[in-house]
């Protein structure tokens, strides 16, 4: 018995041997052969490396909006100031700069561009002259109408969802330094609504028609997370800030918490009499706000999830989005009624915005919540700015922009291409996408 054992071992021995010495003759003449394959190859997989979710660090996940003290704005205080004429079609979405004063709009004309948010004077030497509104960049590659549009947390890249669910993909990430479409993400059947980064960069939520939402690892380019649970549409994804939660709501007339660590629904959130348009999260964290089909604005404390803590009726018409202020103690709700309404938060007070000719589909506020931010399907971007404000321009911000002016002008420069527009081959691209700004030579 002891005999026959160690000859089966002996054996199992000599084979494991000899399949080793196989695979090394294989790997060898692989290498040999074509060595150009196997360096691609070893790049690709380091490529596609997954991305993990940071862990829960002061350090890293510090949130900077718990450092300033909330600076209180009243909302009667706000007064049309610019009208653009951005896009000849309805503008869907408006997403802001995380750093800069730059507002991205996403339209039903297949493309989004980049506006200058904010007025720049020139010195004697004719350094720079812009004006609010002023087109900075083009991009086209989607064949359906935009739905939505979101900054990369450095602003390096924009991401757009859209309604295209053939032959191309409904969700793109377009990258600035090199001008193009880097990623393509073409899981969802139906038309998405809205897209939200992670704060960490790597992650990338969207949601759709297809009653899912759903977790992109970017790093990889593959779909990382698929989140069921609503019965209808998902209407509007938005991850918690410095965090790995993920709010999203429906037509289902609910709102969801879900784990991205996990894949898992922590909280189901009940409220709502009609289906839910848009929710959205305070800078702070602790504060959530949806808005739905019948003008109905709910305000929830994340501690306190049972039921609102606050309702405020912006009806009879339908509320499309809503966004909160960098302080968190005011809300701007985009309205059918071709109006913006500015809620304060503590009192619930309403002040009503008017000057689109059309529903107002976006609303957003810029870094210091002075300055209101709409738009709708008059293919306007309007502009409402705080008595303050407008009494006292400065123009500090002209140190800040001018960077980012130089960088696009570089890679409208080195960059001949399709997907951002450009004349030809031979002529500053700078100028067509500048027409009112002068540049010193580089």
């Amino acid at each position: 018995m002891l005999i026959s054992l160690e000859k089966e071992r002996l054996q199992s021995i000599s084979q494991a041997q000899q399949n080793q010495e196989k695979t090394h003759t294989k790997k060898d003449r692989g290498i040999k052969g074509n060595d150009s394959n196997h360096k691609v190859k070893s790049i690709q997989t380091r490529n596609l490396k997954l991305s993990q979710f940071p862990f829960c660090h002061n350090q890293v996940r510090q949130n900077p909006a718990k450092e300033k003290p909330p600076t209180k704005k009243n909302p009667t205080s706000f007064s049309l100031s610019y009208s653009i004429s951005a896009h000849k079609l309805p503008i869907s979405c408006v997403s802001l700069h995380p750093q800069k004063l730059i507002l991205a709009s996403a339209s039903d004309d297949c493309s989004w561009r980049l506006h200058l948010a904010t007025e720049l004077s020139c010195d004697v030497t004719c350094v720079l002259i812009g004006q609010v509104g002023q087109m900075l960049l083009t991009g086209e590659g989607h064949s359906d109408w935009l739905s939505g549009c979101c900054f990369h947390p450095d602003g390096s890249k924009l991401a757009t969802t859209s309604g295209d669910t053939t032959s191309a993909a409904p969700v793109r990430l377009w990258d600035f330094s090199k001008g193009c479409c880097v990623c393509t993400l073409s899981i969802h059947s139906q038309p998405t609504w809205s897209c939200s980064f992670h704060s960490c960069g790597h992650f990338l939520a969207s949601c759709s028609a297809d009653k899912t939402a759903r977790v992109w690892d970017l790093n990889s380019q593959c779909r990382g997370l698929t989140l069921r649970g609503h019965t209808a549409s998902v209407n509007s994804v938005c991850f918690l800030p410095f965090s790995d939660l993920l709010l999203t709501c429906s037509s289902d007339k609910t709102l969801t918490l879900w784990d991205t660590r996990l894949g898992v629904s922590t909280t189901s959130i009940n409220g709502h009499l009609h289906p839910c348009n848009h929710a959205a999260v305070s800078l702070a964290g602790d504060v959530f706000a949806s808005c739905d089909y019948q003008g109905v604005v709910n305000l929830w404390d994340v501690r306190k999830l049972a039921s609102a803590v606050a309702t405020v009726d912006a009806g009879p018409f339908s509320t499309n989005q809503v966004v909160f202020s960098p302080s968190g103690k005011m809300l701007a709700v985009a309205c059918s009624d071709s109006s913006v309404r500015l809620v304060e938060v503590d009192s619930c007070a309403i002040n009503r915005l008017a000057g689109h000719r059309d529903v107002v589909q976006s609303v957003t506020f810029d870094h210091t919540g002075e300055t209101v931010m709409s738009s709708g399907n008059d293919g306007l971007i309007n502009m409402w700015l705080h008595f303050f404000v407008q009494n006292h321009r400065n123009y500090e911000a002209f140190d800040d922009i001018l960077p980012l002016y130089v960088c696009l002008k570089l890679w409208l420069k080195c960059w001949r291409g399709h997907t951002f527009l450009g004349q030809n081959e031979f002529e500053d691209v700078s100028w067509w996408c500048y027409p009112k700004m002068v540049f010193t030579r580089i």
